[in-house]
């Protein structure tokens, strides 16, 4: 994609995101919402982001928030991303894309690690994908798995608030109202 003006490529990789995300008929756990609307959130919050962000590549950052559970979450393989949307759009992916091969409990250090190696629209992205999870916990999830996941919210927060200050700010407060 050569460049275009954001809402065009909003557009353009919310279709591909949104075919691929229909496809297994995914929602968003513990709802009947299709899954396209998380990517769509996480999305908002890159855009308000970036008028509050000097030296922000919005159009690599849109293409990183609607694509960024693709590799995770749907068939679409790495070479037909790079193709579509770039080697930096893919490279991107990968880092906020856990490795399955490792033990849960590395996962999320792992993926925060290649993140932190990645330029800082990636880290914002990790930033408003928590930001945006932090909704009231599917009614099967126990209090172990909330107080998890708050956990690995707080250390998202720690390891990557440097990336970008206003999606820090707004996840500090969206930890604080979780617990």
């Amino acid at each position: 994609m050569e460049h275009h003006l954001p809402q065009t490529v909003y557009q353009q990789t919310i279709a591909f995101a949104g075919e691929r995300h229909a496809k297994n008929n995914q929602l968003i756990p513990g709802t009947s919402v299709p899954y396209i609307v998380h990517s769509s959130n996480v999305c908002m919050e890159i855009l308000f982001a970036a008028h509050q962000t000097d030296h922000f590549n919005l159009e690599f950052a849109i293409k990183l928030a609607l694509l960024h559970d693709i590799l995770e979450d749907t068939d679409t393989t790495e070479s037909e991303l790079s193709e579509r949307f770039g080697t930096d759009v893919l490279e991107g992916v990968k880092a906020l894309t856990k490795n399955d091969n490792l033990p849960k409990e590395e996962k999320m250090i792992d993926s925060l690690e290649r993140i932190k190696k990645q330029p800082k629209e990636v880290w914002a992205v990790k930033l408003a994908d928590r930001i945006t999870n932090l909704q009231p916990p599917p009614a099967h999830w126990t209090a172990e798995k909330i107080d998890q996941y708050h956990q690995e919210a707080c250390l998202i927060y720690e390891t990557l608030k440097e990336g970008n200050t206003y999606l820090a700010v707004r996840l500090k407060k969206a930890i604080e109202n979780y617990k």
